[in-house]
């Protein structure tokens, strides 16, 4: 019987490549996305029994769209991983039972993934505890990283080191992030914010809005919004304004006894 497959990944060279690969193992594909957004989406619309992931996604990762699975309490299905994440990672989805596909991908490989997925789907049970755990155990990761020091920015095709306490906040639109310091703007290497802020001191930086990212010493300005919400201007040139989420209101609230 065919698997019905849903294929996330930002590159399409990427979903072109396993797309060929699994044509002669029985998966149905009914679906393609390109970020984690179309992720939840997808998986909300169709179902599918197996979802191949890519981990490194800009904006919603893919372990993000398993955050917002769990979230929305949709039906998980089985999900194969396609990273090129060190080997903590690797060893994670070992354990827990989930598994994984390093790019660029093998024939061979894919092959034993659906078999494994196969064996999965013949046996009760959900894979929510076992990708829940695995989630849990990243974020533990990436506690335990130290933060670095100096931010590579990338500004008029050259490549700066900026301090962290020099930099104002960071933005993402489109997949790029623009981080605003002290007499410079220049693009970040990261991926995604939640990349970029697990670089950053903790102490020091929060994420105000779902796409900015602000150092906490640099917000110069509380300003009350409508419907009980609120901005912060920063110190930055042109004294940008940006929003807070409703999510992130009773943290501001704590950081400046508002």
């Amino acid at each position: 019987m065919a698997l019905s497959a849903v294929i996330v990944d930002d590159e399409q060279l990427a979903r072109d490549e396993l797309s060929y690969l699994l044509r002669d193992l029985e998966v149905d594909i009914v679906a393609q996305g390109k970020n984690g957004v179309e992720a939840v989406n997808l998986v909300k619309e169709f179902s599918p029994d197996l979802l191949f992931l890519d981990v490194q996604m800009p904006g919603l990762d893919g372990f993000g769209v398993i955050k917002k699975l769990l979230d929305r309490k949709l039906a998980l299905p089985q999900i194969v991983f396609a990273t090129a994440y060190d080997q903590y990672a690797v060893k994670a989805f070992e354990v827990n039972a989930v598994d994984y596909l390093l790019k660029p991908f093998d024939r061979k490989r894919v092959s034993q993934a659906i078999e494994k997925v196969r064996q999965k789907l013949d046996t009760a049970g959900s894979p929510s505890d076992q990708i829940g755990t695995i989630v849990k155990l990243l974020e533990q990761q990436q506690q335990q990283r130290p933060s670095a020091a100096k931010v590579l920015l990338k500004a008029a095709g050259r490549l700066f080191l900026v301090d962290q306490k020099d930099i104002c906040y960071a933005s993402i639109q489109d997949g790029v992030i623009t981080v605003v310091a002290t007499g410079m703007e220049g693009q970040s290497n990261c991926r995604t914010l939640e990349e970029l802020l697990d670089s950053l001191d903790p102490n020091m930086f929060w994420r105000a809005h779902r796409s900015y990212l602000v150092n906490i010493n640099r917000i110069k300005e509380v300003v009350p919004w409508f419907k009980s919400s609120y901005q912060i201007r920063m110190d930055d040139k042109k004294q940008t304004e940006i929003p807070v989420s409703r999510a992130q209101t009773k943290r501001l609230r704590e950081l400046f006894g508002l």
